[in-house]
């Protein structure tokens, strides 16, 4: 009896990648299936950058809540409490608040922000100048009503005697004893008291405190934002004081806005938030 030939309708047998490729989709499904809905959510609602912010001298969180709160659309803002606040008071040295702000972030690279901005008012904005002078791994800083400044304070003598005894301290080993300096804040003067090693972290009119070096010493170029006022008492020192001396970016902006050293972030809000939006 002949065998007859296959039709040319019948049905083909499975080829054997054909069936591994089916067997991938299905193992994929199911994986997509058992992920966890919390972790879709949570992936959906991060937003595309984080704002690390900082207060001014002798104030505190709170004084930034309602700036923070505005940013909150376009950027997530974590406020932190420095060492130069005033319930702190020169509490840690200038590297170990630096050490504070990388510990945070660290932990919003942790949480899966894709940019991660240091920013302040005032004292916050010249910490987050050295940030990026000594540590310099954040994607971008905001630089608000710019302040401190050692080195005009050393050159017109307040707490020069002062700084120069903590420097001779530390050199012999004694930096943990304590002195006491008469600040200065926009004005207004307050003695503080500290060990002779945090103050000259802070009061070294070549340190830390020096925004023009720090600025010009950023690990790598990223976008700047700096906001000054034109009552501001830095305003006529122009972009030449420190602006100009940043690592060049496209996104980078000198912004002057109508406004005084203090209110100097809530009159900027709506310039910050484009600017904010420019990074994405």
């Amino acid at each position: 009896m002949k065998t007859l030939a296959t039709p040319v309708h019948a049905p083909l047998r499975q080829h054997p990648i054909s069936a591994l490729a089916r067997l991938g989709r299905w193992l994929t499904l199911a994986l997509v299936l058992a992920w966890p809905a919390s972790a879709w959510l949570q992936t959906a609602a991060t937003p595309a950058c984080a704002l690390v912010l900082m207060h001014g001298k002798w104030g505190g969180p709170q004084g930034l809540a309602l700036f923070a709160s505005k940013l909150e659309p376009a950027c997530h803002v974590v406020l932190l409490e420095m060492p130069w606040s005033g319930r702190r008071a020169y509490d840690q040295p200038y590297p170990m608040a630096l050490k504070e702000i990388s510990a945070r972030v660290q932990t919003l690279r942790g949480q899966g922000y894709r940019q991660v901005l240091v920013g302040g008012q005032s004292f916050g904005t010249n910490a987050a100048l050295a940030y990026m002078a000594e540590v310099g791994d954040a994607d971008g800083v905001l630089a608000l009503a710019p302040g401190h400044s050692p080195r005009v304070m050393y050159q017109q003598g307040m707490g020069r005697a002062e700084v120069d005894q903590a420097r001779t301290l530390v050199a012999a080993g004694q930096g943990a004893q304590a002195l006491t300096i008469n600040d200065m804040n926009q004005g207004r003067r307050r003695n503080m008291t500290m060990s002779a090693e945090t103050l000259l972290s802070y009061f070294d009119p070549d340190g830390l405190g020096h925004m023009p070096k720090t600025s010009a010493n950023f690990k790598k170029a990223v976008p700047v934002l700096w906001v000054i006022g034109t009552q501001d008492p830095l305003y006529p020192a122009g972009e030449a004081f420190a602006f100009a001396k940043l690592p060049a970016h496209a996104k980078s902006r000198y912004l002057v806005v109508d406004a005084g050293h203090g209110n100097t972030p809530e009159v900027a809000t709506a310039g910050v938030i484009e600017w904010l939006k420019g990074l994405e």
